[in-house]
């Protein structure tokens, strides 16, 4: 099993990596979790629009994306669960033995390729968030999905 979040957008401050790098690490080994970052398109002044940018950036999502992987789209339109739906809904996607492939997209969203192509699609709220907090607020949530599937006492309710 491995289960990848891809994410467009290389650079963070140095909090973000930190904090990700906090949760990240405390993930089960046989998940072998990785991040893979992705450029962000250039738009506006310095070549291209939001559009072109969103087409640039499917490219390089569809490449790194395995034709078999089970893919979650993480966009704030998606269905909005609590933490134990999730840990339901992650104990259902790897019993289906699949390789996950969560998806970060680029500063003006995904397109409709991108869409058509995740089997599912998660908002982790209803706000539009910075995509580095993102990044940091979705290793928390797998963390505690896990925490919640195997009875550790991470998670409180």
């Amino acid at each position: 099993m491995h289960i990848r979040l891809i994410a467009v957008g290389a650079r963070q401050p140095g909090w973000v990596d930190k904090a990700f790098d906090e949760y990240s690490n405390r993930l089960p080994k046989q998940w072998r979790f990785t991040l893979r970052t992705l450029p962000v398109a250039k738009r506006g002044r310095s070549g291209g629009t939001a559009a072109t940018g969103i087409g640039v950036e499917e490219q390089g999502i569809l490449a790194a994306i395995k034709p078999d992987d089970q893919v979650v789209l993480l966009d704030e339109q998606g269905e909005q669960n609590g933490s134990r739906d999730l840990a339901v809904k992650l104990q259902g996607w790897l019993g289906d033995g699949r390789d996950l492939a969560f998806i970060i997209g680029g500063p003006d969203g995904v397109s409709e390729a991108i869409r058509k192509r995740a089997d599912y699609c998660l908002a982790l709220s209803r706000m539009t968030l910075p995509h580095g907090l993102v990044r940091v607020l979705f290793a928390e949530q797998l963390y505690r999905a896990w925490a919640i599937s195997t009875g550790h006492p991470y998670h409180r309710d």
